[in-house]
């Protein structure tokens, strides 16, 4: 898991490739969660807060520069 600092130092792009990887785990997780295959359901919250915080960061540097 990624730490608040950590995800401020990215990049742009470096964010934004880690948004995309993370809904993409998000989208594997809840398949696997459908299809009664994931043992560990509380890897869905620990995705959906990684994807929160991201986004978080990104709308913060976004309202900076206004």
């Amino acid at each position: 898991m990624m730490r608040v600092e950590k995800i401020r130092a990215l990049k742009a792009k470096e964010l934004t490739k880690q948004l995309d990887d993370a809904y993409q785990e998000l989208f594997n997780l809840r398949f696997r969660h459908s299809t009664r295959q994931l043992a560990n359901y509380s890897e869905l919250g620990k995705v959906r807060r990684k994807i929160a915080r991201i986004k978080t960061i990104m709308h913060e540097r976004e309202r900076g520069r206004k």
